[in-house]
């Protein structure tokens, strides 16, 4: 469904955030993308949405593609009407916007039959959504904002929806519940799932796929069950290890899948 291969970004036309990163999103699947701060998952999403321009970032070399199209030089609303939408970290809601304000704004490419439906939806999905829909999304917990940014990317009626960060500054039992909606939504209504998370073990739980990013290029990548066993993941994403962490480039014994090398 998604496929990137050999993507390079680069900031101000000197430095380079991602380099030559190739992964694949099959259709109906969710596929962690796992690394620390400022390892370029971020970065590689915004790739992909075609939001890259206002920060001068560009894509300088490799391939986007989605649905059999490249996408790398798309403008963002032609992406969404794609079915490929991003929920940024942070949320980044209209804070000064009313909750059902935020979600109309999210169903701006669709017909207003679609935008009646998708608030059906959300309101059906969210419950605590529906309760305060005309308060002001600024004055919401950090839980209601995400369940807000999820809606509001619902809202488009995506094939794919890429999550950056939806654990961040959340209580664990709120996290727990913004989890169980994305399982939900990618068993019962089949929704592709692109999973940006620093929270390694919670990522992989509900992952079939993983790929793991430092310093901008993808350093190892497998079935999820492969991951969680991996003795370096588990000592250096899964805090399974007593010892010091370190980057995965330091591990002697670790070698990079050939493919990575061309």
């Amino acid at each position: 469904m998604l496929s990137l291969a050999n993507v390079q970004v680069v900031y101000g036309r000197a430095i380079e955030a991602v380099r030559d990163v190739s992964l694949e999103v099959e259709a109906g699947a969710i596929v962690a993308l796992l690394g620390s701060n400022g390892a370029g998952k971020s970065t590689l999403l915004k790739a992909i949405s075609g939001v890259l321009h206002p920060e001068g970032g560009e894509i300088v070399g490799g391939t986007v593609t989605f649905l059999g199209e490249e996408i790398g030089r798309a403008t963002p609303d032609d992406i969404v009407r794609r079915g490929l939408i991003q929920v940024p970290e942070g949320r980044a809601l209209f804070a000064t916007l009313t909750v059902e304000e935020n979600l109309l704004m999210g169903g701006f490419t669709r017909r207003r039959s679609e935008v009646a439906e998708g608030l059906d939806r959300v309101y059906a999905l969210f419950p605590r959504v529906h309760e305060r829909r005309h308060e002001i999304s600024g004055y919401l917990s950090g839980g209601e904002q995400q369940m807000v940014a999820i809606g509001r990317a619902l809202m488009g009626r995506p094939r794919l929806v890429m999550l950056d960060e939806p654990s961040l500054g959340l209580a664990p039992q709120i996290i727990d519940g913004i989890f169980e909606t994305i399982v939900t939504l990618n068993r019962e209504e089949k929704l592709t799932v692109l999973l940006i998370e620093q929270n390694a073990q919670l990522a992989l739980e509900v992952a079939s796929f993983g790929y793991i990013i430092e310093n901008g290029r993808i350093v190892l990548d497998g079935a999820a069950e492969k991951l969680r066993a991996n003795d370096d993941v588990q000592e250096f994403y899964l805090g399974m290890s007593g010892g010091a962490r370190k980057s995965m480039r330091d591990v002697k014994h670790y070698k990079r899948r050939k493919r990575w090398l061309s």
